[in-house]
C-alpha cells in the first residue's frame, strides 16, 4: 500500500477501492499489512470527517429515536424529565430541555450530550 494523506475525492476513491478487498478478511493486528490497514482506515476516517461531515441530530429528535430503539414511553422519561405533562411538552417542543434534564437523559438513557444541548428547530 502506498500511504499518503488523502486530498482529493479521486485519491479518497482510489483509497477505498485499495482497502475494501482487505474488509473480506482483515488482517493480523501488529503485522505490516495490519499496520497499514489501520492507518488507511484513519487516513479515510479523516477524509470523511472534513469533507462529509454529520450534522448532530434535533434533540428533540434524538430523544424519540432512544425512545423507539429501546422501547420506552413518555413515562420512562419522567424521572428524567419531570411530570409526564411535561415530557409531552418538551417532546411537543412547548418546553425547551434544562441543564438538568439534559444530564439526566444522557446519563440514564445514554444520549449524546452534544445532540441534546443543540439549539430546537421550531416545530
Amino acid at each position: 500500500m502506498n500511504i499518503r494523506p488523502i486530498r482529493t475525492d479521486e485519491e479518497y476513491r482510489a483509497a477505498l477501492k485499495e482497502i475494501s478487498p482487505l474488509f473480506e478478511q482483515e488482517p493480523e493486528p501488529g503485522t505490516a499489512e495490519g499496520d497499514s490497514f489501520e492507518v488507511m482506515i484513519t487516513l479515510i476516517e479523516a477524509y470523511e470527517a472534513k469533507n462529509f461531515p454529520i450534522d448532530l441530530p434535533d434533540p428533540i429528535e434524538a430523544i424519540k429515536f432512544r425512545m423507539e430503539q429501546s422501547g420506552l414511553t413518555a413515562a420512562d422519561l419522567a424521572p428524567a424529565i419531570g411530570k409526564t405533562n411535561r415530557v409531552y411538552e418538551v417532546l411537543n417542543r412547548k418546553r425547551s430541555l434544562t441543564l438538568p434534564m439534559i444530564w439526566k437523559l444522557h446519563d440514564m438513557f445514554g444520549i449524546p450530550a452534544e445532540s441534546l444541548i443543540k439549539p430546537v428547530k421550531a416545530a
